[in-house]
């Protein structure tokens, strides 16, 4: 099974692209995570954001592969701990088939795009720059890998 990150957005901080990166090389083999980055448009005057949105969200479908289960970050998504996480993913590699999950632009994520979704989850009820969303889901992918793998989890 393979974890992709498509986020809508490219060429994040420095120090954004370090830490993904760190937490993406710390994933064990039967679960690589791959970031993929889809170009945002242009947020040009007078172009409705609906309009916006559907472009986005043309660009999302095409990089996904022919068979995966979406997960759509989203502010109104399931709230999962690192344990619940972790028990999802032990079903996720159960089934075999890859992960999307799907992180969008400035100004979200199409509203028919995200009802194509399996899985809706949020990171947090803070709001979170690209960035940071990107690199706060690779690292909870990582502890709930972790999790599955025997390690212990922090405090317990």
């Amino acid at each position: 099974m393979k974890l992709l990150i498509i986020a809508v957005g490219l060429r994040m901080p420095v120090w954004a692209e370090e830490a993904c990166a760190d937490f993406i090389r710390r994933m064990p083999r039967e679960m690589p995570i791959e970031l993929i980055e889809v170009k945002a448009e242009g947020r040009s005057a007078g172009k409705p954001v609906a309009a916006l949105l559907a472009a986005e969200a043309t660009r999302l479908r095409a990089a996904l592969p022919a068979r995966c289960r979406k997960v759509v970050l989203d502010e109104h998504g399931s709230d999962l701990t690192t344990h619940a996480l972790a028990q999802r993913m032990e079903k996720w590699l159960s089934g075999g088939e890859d992960v999307a999950f799907l992180i969008g632009g400035p100004d979200g994520l199409d509203a028919t795009f995200k009802q194509e979704a399996i899985e809706t989850m949020r990171l947090s009820s803070l709001t979170l720059p690209h960035a940071l969303a990107r690199v706060l889901l690779a690292e909870a992918l990582y502890r709930a890998s972790s999790v599955l793998k025997g390690h212990p989890y922090h405090r317990e």
